[in-house]
């Protein structure tokens, strides 16, 4: 990693320390946009699909057009789901957070699809990207209605299945495309949390399954993947941009957090969050909370004016897919569904590196005790 063994930075939450290489992607560096192995992510959101984002992460390249087809083929074929992980999924409760369905799913396939000697690590990526949608709606309908909802869709991209299966609709032209274009920006960030939630339980050479449910459990966190979710609750509480205004500063007086704003890395803006403003902005006109786009951008300005603290990309995701008739619980659960690209790429780039990540920590508790005997302690 380029640093001398005995060197020790000290950092609360590792902040500023490099704790290793990556060719995966670049976040917040100076002169360098935001890029997935080099690529812009304004030129993968503009002109690629989820399906090109992923196989450009965990296969290293952009797919040519036959390459896509094929990949395409394959993940549709991958949606369904073996009889004994639907039987766990049933018996789930419905109130049980969606992101706990997906951990436990994740971890009932690594018990039935098991990882043999770690193999081809891309299959099993491969495998994830194309059923987690299909678990996450499974048990959605099922424990609302004891409905066993059929897999099989006409829809040929992750995002139009999963809306897909969602509604029971076939998505329009631009649900389908926000979507994609959300799970593109979604797919990676560098040694976010949970990606290095997901390196250091590969680096103890621990399983492909392992590692992602490690990754599934960090993201859970509303300091990283639950904020969308935070920032639609706070949105929806308003109709009108004034009484928004009202609210968010009384929430400043009693210095209670926005979540959906900063970033750790970015200092001025989010290059992510421009992307999906644009989508809810569209989808906003006609819709019958067309309210919430301007109760949103009025929240931006009074954090920025008050503030200085920018949107990230989980704010506008959230009326984003709220437009696209997605329940908030499921807002995170979407994020996990892109990011599995990246946390796969992540997990064969750290088998490459060979080493367990053990970082060391500062003492700060009593100095050494004699020990008593139980009978003589007061």
């Amino acid at each position: 990693m380029g640093q001398v063994e005995n060197r020790m930075i000290k950092a609360a939450g590792l902040a500023g320390v490099v704790a290793g290489d990556t060719a995966i992607s670049t976040v917040g560096k100076e002169g360098l946009d935001l890029n997935y192995r080099g690529y812009s992510i304004g030129d993968l959101a503009e002109h690629s699909t989820f399906e090109e984002v992923a196989y450009l992460l965990i296969y290293g390249k952009l797919p040519n057009l036959s390459e896509l087809d094929i990949y395409r083929r394959k993940l549709v074929g991958l949606r369904d789901m073996p009889r004994e992980l639907k039987v766990s999924l049933e018996q789930l409760p419905s109130g049980a957070h969606p992101m706990d369905v997906l951990r436990t799913g994740v971890s009932v396939l690594g018990c039935l699809e098991v990882e043999m000697e770690f193999g081809d690590v891309r299959e099993h990526a491969d495998r994830l990207v194309g059923c987690l949608g299909s678990m996450l709606v499974y048990w959605y309908h099922f424990s609302r209605t004891g409905k066993r909802i059929s897999l099989v869709s006409e829809e040929t991209t992750v995002a139009g299945y999963f809306l897909d299966l969602l509604s029971g609709e076939t998505p329009t032209d631009k649900h389908r495309r926000c979507m994609d274009v959300s799970l593109i920006l979604y797919a990676e960030h560098e040694f976010n949390a949970s990606t290095f939630a997901a390196r250091v339980v590969t680096s103890t050479m621990s399983d492909y399954y392992s590692a992602i449910a490690g990754g599934i459990g960090a993201l859970r966190g509303p300091l990283h993947g639950g904020a969308n979710e935070k920032a639609m609750e706070l949105i929806e509480q308003f109709t009108t941009a004034d009484e928004a205004e009202r609210e968010l500063r009384a929430i400043f007086e009693r210095k209670e957090k926005v979540m959906g704003f900063g970033h750790r890395v970015y200092r001025d803006s989010d290059p992510r969050s421009d992307i999906i403003k644009a989508w809810s902005r569209e989808l906003s006109g006609g819709s019958e909370k067309a309210y919430l786009y301007p109760v949103s951008e009025r929240i931006e300005k009074v954090m920025w004016d008050e503030k200085r603290i920018f949107p990230n990309l989980d704010f506008y995701s959230a009326s984003a897919y709220h437009y696209c008739g997605v329940p908030t619980e499921m807002f995170t659960p979407l994020f996990v569904m892109s990011r599995v690209a990246g946390w796969s790429a992540h997990i064969i780039e750290e088998r490459g590196v060979g080493k367990l990540i053990r970082p060391s920590a500062e003492y700060t508790g009593p100095q050494p005790k004699s020990y008593q005997p139980i009978e003589k302690r007061s």
